[in-house]
């Protein structure tokens, strides 16, 4: 039987394959698509596929386009939020709130809400506190590693959304025994 925990929708397969096609072209792609071994036509945005397979998608990304696999993370992170949850998830995005602080406050709720859409969704957990006017402390608890630098670029996607330009710094690590990552968030103070 396979296990819920290790599975990612095909929505996230889909958008790191239009984020290749959009910046690097369909035939490095099919480049990656070789180099991980993974023999898919089409990924189906509300099907299940294994977590493994996103991971081997991000690996053969930074070997056949020559970049660290953080800097596909980050690319990827912004990528979802400016294009992919725009799209797949509009309504829900402009009710987490009329600022960057508000959508973030929001997080947790809007996870819960997707999780409507998607049932065997294992989304990570967010939770802010030390909220401020221009930052706040992101605790981000997931089951799956190696996510910090596309959380660092879901909230630089999210600044961009915002026009409220942000930076995200990893200050604690599961990597190196925290019990979950901690990201010190700040934006710049939005104009009167």
């Amino acid at each position: 039987m396979v296990s819920y925990r290790n599975l990612m929708y095909g929505l996230v397969n889909k958008a790191v394959e239009d984020l290749v096609i959009s910046q690097f072209g369909e035939d490095k792609w099919e480049a990656i698509l070789a180099k991980a071994g993974l023999d898919v036509e089409v990924f189906v945005s509300n099907e299940s596929y294994p977590d493994e397979m996103t991971y081997q998608l991000v690996g053969a990304a930074s070997e056949v386009l020559g970049l660290p696999a953080e800097q596909i993370l980050i690319a990827f992170g912004e990528h979802w939020v400016l294009h992919t949850a725009v799209e797949s998830y509009g309504p829900m995005m402009k009710s987490g709130g009329a600022t960057l602080k508000d959508f973030l406050v929001n997080l947790p709720n809007f996870h819960t809400r997707v999780a409507m859409i998607f049932p065997n969704l294992q989304p990570p957990r967010f939770e802010c506190t030390e909220v401020t006017e221009e930052s706040l402390t992101l605790h981000y608890f997931t089951h799956r590693p190696g996510l910090q630098p596309f959380v660092v670029g879901l909230i630089q996607g999210l600044g961009k959304l915002y026009g409220t330009p942000a930076q995200a710094r990893l200050t604690a690590s599961r990597d190196e025994g925290a019990d979950h990552d901690e990201f010190a968030i700040r934006w710049e103070k939005a104009a009167a």
